[in-house]
This record gives structure tokens, sequence and C-alpha cells, in this order.
């Protein structure tokens, strides 16, 4: 009987073992996003438009961060949900703010307007690993997404859009 109960016990520790999820991606790629509670640092770029943007214009709304490029498959892949976040939410209280890591702004661009990305769509032709405003937000994987609260306050630094979507619903 000993034996039975070791050899099942054994057999459930291996099972749970086997049987656990993968580990959450920010601890992976996240983890040096800015922490909740930190002041959100400003930045101006130019919009699709050409016209000069600041973080801090958007004070008083709070702000889904948006950092991506149309050359990163994950980032594609998150369209549809933050489509869905945009649509669900009050233009009056929230705003999404998308910083684009392409190089060529064509790019930029055409991805932009052929997917009919919402919000302010801002370029930084630095790319990814040169980019001064990724840098300022600690971004070294894409696609990476902030809420800010209205106070400009970090609320949220991850690089999983669902996350961000069960903040918003909060």
């Amino acid at each position: 009987m000993k034996k039975l109960f070791l050899l099942l016990a054994g057999a459930l520790l291996s099972f749970s073992l086997f049987a656990q999820t993968e580990p959450d991606p920010d601890i992976q790629y996240g983890a040096d996003l800015l922490k909740p509670g930190t002041v959100a640092p400003d930045f101006t770029l130019r919009d699709i438009d050409g016209k000069e943007v600041s973080l801090s214009d958007f004070r008083g709304k709070t702000v889904v961060l948006v950092f991506w490029a149309s050359w990163c498959p994950d980032c594609r892949a998150e369209v549809p949900l933050l489509k869905k976040m945009h649509a669900g939410s009050d233009p009056e209280k929230t705003v999404f703010v998308s910083v684009s890591f392409d190089r060529k702004e064509e790019a930029f661009r055409s991805y932009v307007t052929e997917n009919n990305l919402p919000g302010v769509q801002l370029f930084d032709a630095s790319g990814k690993k040169d980019s001064r405003v990724g840098s300022l937000f600690h971004v070294k994987w894409i696609p990476a997404l902030y809420l800010i609260g209205p106070d400009g306050k970090v609320k949220l630094g991850t690089v999983v859009a669902e996350k961000v979507a069960d903040a918003l619903k909060k």
C-alpha cells in the first residue's frame, strides 16, 4: 500500500510539473519596463501627418501607449485586440498612442493605412535599438505596452496586450 501511495504521489507530482503553463512573457521580455507609479517620461515625435505630438499633450486622459513595428509578427497579431480595446473605450477619457519603430516611413504609413490602425500613430525612424523614446521606456521587446493614468504615472507596463485590456475594464 505504501509503495502504491508513493507511486501515485510521484505520478501526480510529475504530471503537475509537466502540466504547468508557460512562464509569463513579462518575466521573460518585460522585466525592465517602467514600474507602476513611475512618471512616464515625456517625448515628442511626429504623427502620420507630420505634426509634432508629445505624450504630455494627453495629460488628464488615460493613455494606452504601444511600441510596435510593421515587421514584427507579435505586433501584427495584437492588432485585432488593440482595435477592440480602442472601439470599447471612451475617447473623452482614453487615448491610444502608438510608436512605430519602422526605419522606413513608407512601411509605417502603408501598414497604418492598410490596417486602419486606430489612435495617434507616431513614427520613430531610429528603430527599436537606437530609439531614445524606446530607451526612456526600457523597451527591449515589441510589442511593449503601457497603461498611463491621467496623472501621467505608469499604471502598467507589459508585453501582453490582454493585460492592458483587462486593466482597462477595471
